[in-house]
């Protein structure tokens, strides 16, 4: 139940995006043709050259103005695109989340493999060091100094 409404919220909400994305891309067309035709130059009429190009130069502005306001629309419909596949796309989330997991899991392997390698070598290292130490002539040079200092 809560599923399909879901999905029909989220089918709302992308016929809604794509209205408004045709809507502004419309006006923005229908705009910018309008200035074109205005650009033409026309004979004389029964209104005057100065009151016809100030009348032109004015339908020019409120026509830009239009195509910004539709312009700025579509920036605001990118945005709440962006948002809308930010917050919702949960699966490409957890699909990143778990490459991320797997590959740092991957990651950590490799480390414990290297530093038990180490580990290893070390240990046998120190055993030939002990061997080493113990079967020295040092070894008597100290026991022997610990006896002396021990007496004294």
């Amino acid at each position: 139940m809560a599923q399909t409404r879901n999905l029909q919220t989220k089918e709302a909400l992308l016929k809604s995006f794509s209205k408004r994305l045709k809507d502004d891309i419309k006006s923005m067309l229908e705009n910018f043709g309008e200035i074109v035709k205005l650009a033409k130059v026309e004979e004389e009429g029964q209104v005057s050259r100065m009151t016809q190009c100030e009348e032109e130069q004015f339908e020019m502005l409120v026509r830009a103005a239009n195509m910004v306001r539709a312009g700025e629309s579509l920036m605001k419909l990118v945005a709440s695109l962006k948002e809308y596949l930010i917050l919702n796309d949960f699966k490409s989330l957890n699909d990143a989340i778990s490459n991320r997991t797997s590959s740092l899991a991957t990651v950590q392997r490799d480390i414990d493999k290297k530093l038990m390698v180490i580990r290893d070598e070390m240990a046998a290292d120190l055993y030939d060091l002990e061997e080493d130490y113990y079967s020295s002539l040092y070894k008597s040079i100290d026991a022997q100094s610990s006896q002396t200092e021990a007496k004294k």
